[in-house]
């Protein structure tokens, strides 16, 4: 749902503050709803009904945002996601953009890594930072079936290009679901401190276009953690965690560590400091929201970029306490997780 938020009462800030405190600088960008796997808990096999070209947001106007957000509204950190942001066509040209910006933000981008052996080093070239790959199983035969596609060597080719290329920490996210991949919570570990990855574990939320989370489904950041602890002595890292959606461990004493996003058990709402916008404009201030606010139609409609800059914030100011999984009247969000963008 689309609509105006409510900016009364918001102080008179040039930061993305809410009613409770937070200010949001880290923005998630999504570049397509499109991708390359079809992930049985991401959507079908057949796909969605993909963005018409025209609805998505063109280079210039993705720069302009970015830009409005760095510049006048504190954002601090980009973060691109998709979709899979590989299949946006010149992604390059976008992330040297953002890399241009004065201050110039940290980039980084999520991915299912298919193409990265290709790209990473003109990816760098281009002024990205660092990079997160999406891999929930290192048996070709369960990848297969996970995502539909028989493409694990490529995942693992795209995890070293990256780390060769020098986008440090290559952090790898793994997803686990109960009956399908439980088991490898230690096999993915081990992997990742073999080959110098960082692995962080995200608890399964309610993001799939077919609604057909389930709760007992899911893996939680206990069960984890114990199976975790079959095979390694984990200790909390020191120091705050601030806005970071990850618990971090020192894995045998350090330094390596892996962490574990605990959405759905243990809510980090109240540190959240993301605001989101899709790849057809529209700004989130919540993965689960259920409005959007459309920037789209101001950037096409001739408004300028303090007007945006204003219903931006007005946005951020009606961010609602939290994502509400929680609670008995939740929810899923209409839009999956491949429109939204992570």
């Amino acid at each position: 749902m689309r609509g105006t938020p409510d900016a009364a009462g918001r102080p008179d800030s040039p930061l993305l503050v809410d009613r409770f405190g937070r200010v949001a600088t880290d923005l998630r960008v999504s570049l397509t709803d499109r991708c390359n796997l079809r992930c049985t808990y991401c959507m079908p096999a057949e796909g969605l009904d993909w963005l018409p070209k025209q609805e998505l947001l063109t280079d210039d106007e993705l720069a302009r945002l970015i830009g409005i957000a760095v510049t006048r509204l504190g954002v601090t950190n980009i973060r691109f996601t998709g979709g899979e942001p590989l299949l946006r066509p010149n992604l390059e040209r976008v992330i040297a953009a953002t890399a241009a910006l004065a201050p110039r933000p940290k980039i980084s981008m999520t991915t299912n890594g298919l193409s990265l052996a290709r790209r990473a080093a003109d990816l760098v070239a281009a002024g990205l930072d660092r990079v997160n790959v999406s891999l929930d199983t290192l048996d070709p035969t369960r990848f297969r079936e996970l995502t539909r596609r028989d493409r694990l060597s490529d995942v693992f080719a795209g995890l070293a290009a990256a780390r060769d290329a020098g986008l440090a920490p290559v952090k790898v996210n793994a997803v686990l679901m109960r009956g399908v991949n439980e088991d490898e919570a230690v096999p993915l570990l081990r992997y990742c401190l073999e080959h110098g990855y960082q692995l962080r574990f995200i608890e399964q939320m309610p993001l799939d276009p077919q609604h057909g989370w389930n709760r007992d489904d899911m893996v939680t950041a206990e069960e984890i953690l114990a199976a975790l602890r079959t095979a390694f002595t984990l200790t909390p890292e020191p120091g705050e965690r601030g806005g970071a959606p990850a618990e971090r461990w020192l894995v045998d004493g350090g330094p390596a560590v892996v962490g574990v996003i605990a959405s759905v058990t243990r809510p980090f709402c109240a540190a959240c400091d993301r605001t989101r916008l899709t790849a057809d404009g529209q700004v989130r201030n919540c993965l689960f929201s259920q409005t959007e606010t459309d920037l789209r139609a101001l950037l096409r409609g001739g408004a300028s970029d303090e007007e945006i800059a204003d219903r931006w914030r007005a946005n951020s100011w009606a961010k609602a306490a939290g994502h509400g999984i929680n609670d008995a009247g939740f929810h899923q969000p209409d839009r999956p997780m491949s429109a939204i963008g992570g």
